[in-house]
C-alpha cells in the first residue's frame, strides 16, 4: 500500500536522485571577440566545475559560452525564443534544445531554471533577465556586465561583480551549492 511504512514510492525515489546543478550564462546575442573569449572560458569552467550550462541558445555570448562547456564535454540546453528550429535556430554548441515559442518571455524560463546566473556583457535584455533572476531570489554573478545600484543606495546581496572570467565561473558555482 502506498504510503505504508518501509515501502518507498516512486516519487520519494525521484525526490533523493541527486541533480546536476544548471547554472545559466546570459549576454547578448553579438559580441566583440574579447567579451566572447571570456564568455567561452565562463562555459568552459561551469562545465568542468560540474555544471549544465543554461543559455538562450543563440549567437554571441550564448553561442561562445555553449562552446566553452562543449570543449569541457559538458551539457548545454539552450532556451530558444521562437517555437521551432526555423524560428529560433539553435547555435551549433547546444545540446539540448528547448523551443519556447515565447519571445523574450523565454528569458523568465531561462533564468529560474538556474541556480545561478553569469551575465557577460550584455544588452536590454541582458538587463531584464538579471532583473528578474534577482526578483526570484536567484544569485547573479556580473562579468563585465551592468553596473546596477538600488534606488536606496543599499547593495543587492544576491548581486556581486567578477573581474575575470575563472572568478566568475567559482562564484557561480558556489552560489549554486549554497541555499541562498
Amino acid at each position: 500500500m502506498a504510503g505504508s511504512p518501509g515501502r518507498s514510492r516512486p516519487w520519494d525515489t525521484i525526490r533523493a536522485m541527486s541533480r546536476p546543478l544548471q547554472i545559466a550564462v546570459i549576454g547578448a546575442a553579438q559580441c566583440d571577440p574579447s567579451l566572447e573569449a571570456r564568455a567561452q572560458e565562463v562555459g568552459r569552467r561551469l562545465a568542468e566545475g560540474g555544471a549544465v550550462v543554461l543559455c538562450g541558445g543563440r549567437g554571441g555570448v550564448m553561442a561562445a559560452a555553449a562552446a566553452g562547456a562543449r570543449e569541457a564535454g559538458g551539457t548545454v540546453i539552450g532556451v530558444l525564443p521562437g517555437a521551432d528550429a526555423e524560428a529560433s535556430p539553435p547555435n551549433p554548441h547546444v545540446t539540448h534544445t528547448l523551443f519556447t515559442g515565447l519571445g523574450q518571455a523565454r528569458n523568465q524560463v531561462l533564468v529560474l531554471s538556474a541556480a545561478a546566473v553569469v551575465a557577460v556583457g550584455g544588452s536590454w535584455g541582458t538587463l531584464n533577465e538579471i532583473a528578474t533572476a534577482l526578483k526570484h531570489r536567484r544569485p547573479v554573478i556580473a562579468l563585465d556586465s551592468w553596473q546596477l545600484t538600488r534606488p536606496d543606495g543599499r547593495p543587492e546581496p544576491l548581486l556581486s561583480y567578477a573581474s575575470t572570467a575563472e572568478e566568475a565561473a567559482k562564484r557561480a558555482l558556489e552560489a549554486a551549492r549554497s541555499p541562498t
